[in-house]
Parts: structure tokens; C-alpha cells; sequence
């Protein structure tokens, strides 16, 4: 039998035998309070519901929930069809607009990528100039002339200004 204790709700199994049908002091071996318990009779009669009151009451929400259904379904109907009407205004309006500006926003990023990613290969082979030239000998006059271009492209650059 599984007996809880009013103080703290903990639960302990104990052999039925060890209650008499008189009862007894039990004591809580979590917070010590102790407490007199007697084993009550169990009705062995067989509770019986009364459907029909179940039945209206189950019947009463079901059409309340259905109510509620319909309703939630139609306000969500004409709130999508309005969504609806908006997104396709937007993109009515936006469809030539996107066009244009995608294909130039296109190529002007294309084109500072390429800038960025050029002169970081310049840094990087001024940096590293002295030791590629160990390594690799013919390499120097390379360089020598790929600098002399890019000061005169700087030159130049700054003569259109």
C-alpha cells in the first residue's frame, strides 16, 4: 500500500499488515512528522456516469469550438486574400525597378571585388618581393615593370583629376 505523508507529500510503500484496522502513529522518514493513519474501507460499488449530461456538455462545446472555427477561418481568409493583394501591387511595382537596379548593383559589386582582390595581390607581392626574387631569379625584372605600370597608371589617373 502506498501511504503519503501530509507534511511534505512524500510517498512510502508499506506492507498492509504492519497497520492494524485500528490504525496507527506513522512517522515521515524524510521530515519526522509523525501522524496517526487508518486504512479506510474501499466502496467496491462501480461509480456510474450520467451520459446524457456528457453527452449535451460534449455536444455544446463541440459546436462552440466549431463556431469558433468558422470564424477564425474566415477572418484568416480575408486577411491572406489581402496580404495577397498587396504582395502583387509590390511586385507589379517593383518587377521593372529590380530589373535595372539588379544588373547595375550586379556589376558595381563584381567590380569592387575585383579592385579589392587587385590590390591585395599588389600588397602582397610587395611584401613579399625580396623572397620571391631568391627563389625565383628572372622574377625581379617582372616585378620591376609591373610597379613601373601601376606608377604610371597612378599618374595618369591623377592627370584626369
Amino acid at each position: 500500500m502506498i501511504i503519503t505523508c501530509p507534511n511534505c507529500n512524500k510517498q512510502f510503500e508499506i506492507d498492509n499488515s504492519l497497520i492494524s484496522d485500528e490504525g496507527r502513529d506513522l512517522q515521515c522518514g524524510s521530515c519526522n512528522h509523525v501522524w496517526f493513519y487508518k486504512i479506510e474501507e474501499q466502496k467496491d460499488e462501480v461509480l456510474k456516469l450520467n451520459e446524457e449530461i456528457i453527452s449535451k456538455k460534449i455536444k455544446t462545446n463541440e459546436e462552440k469550438i466549431d463556431e469558433k472555427k468558422q470564424s477564425q477561418k474566415k477572418v484568416k481568409s480575408e486577411i491572406n486574400n489581402e496580404k495577397k493583394e498587396k504582395i502583387s501591387e509590390k511586385k507589379k511595382n517593383k518587377t521593372s525597378f529590380k530589373n535595372t537596379a539588379n544588373k547595375g548593383s550586379k556589376f558595381f559589386s563584381y567590380l569592387i571585388v575585383f579592385i579589392i582582390s587587385f590590390a591585395a595581390l599588389i600588397i602582397l607581392l610587395d611584401t613579399l618581393k625580396t623572397p620571391l626574387i631568391k627563389v625565383f631569379p628572372r622574377l625581379e625584372i617582372v616585378l620591376f615593370n609591373l610597379f613601373e605600370t601601376l606608377q604610371d597608371l597612378k599618374l595618369f589617373i591623377i592627370d584626369l583629376l
